[in-house]
């Protein structure tokens, strides 16, 4: 109770402003927004399709609109997540790495352990890219755990 009323008293007890010893300075005057190169798309893109750096060209836009843009040069080989229209620029939620394995397409399962090599045919059960993690499913309706190693190609590592 005693340090409530303390920090109450506190309160009520005025503080001097600090001194003054030169003129308030003014506000600095913002300049208009100047337009900044932003590489947007010369075509309509496809969804699941692979960006070139033909695909872009490069235009003026305010600061704002460039905000979290990707380069052409960033953005070749990789895949559109979802249809583009022309004039859109590309955003990094906009692409991924290219899906060498798709969901419900048949895939070669590789065992390997030294120089014994098994493979098998098997289903995709996700979409992967390169050294991403993907499950599969073997023709025994047996599912396994691996990491994409190429086009079609699913590397189990135990």
């Amino acid at each position: 109770m005693i340090y409530r009323i303390a920090f109450i008293a506190a309160a009520l007890v005025p503080v001097p402003a600090p001194a003054q010893t030169s003129a308030p300075t003014p506000a600095p005057v913002r300049a208009a927004p100047a337009q900044v190169e932003v590489a947007v798309l010369a075509r309509p893109v496809q969804r699941g399709e692979i960006l070139s750096a033909d695909d872009f060209v490069y235009e003026k836009r305010s600061p704002n609109m460039g905000r979290g843009a990707i380069d052409a040069d960033a953005a070749k080989g990789l895949e559109a997540v979802r249809p583009l229209s022309p004039g859109s620029i590309v955003r990094v939620s906009d692409v991924i790495t290219p899906r060498l394995v798709r969901r419900g397409e048949p895939v070669l399962i590789a065992y390997k352990v030294g120089a014994l090599t098994i493979t098998t045919q098997g289903r995709a059960l996700a979409s992967a890219g390169a050294g991403e993690p993907v499950r599969v499913t073997t023709s025994t309706q047996r599912t396994l755990d691996g990491f994409v190693a190429g086009n079609g190609l699913v590397r189990i590592l135990y």
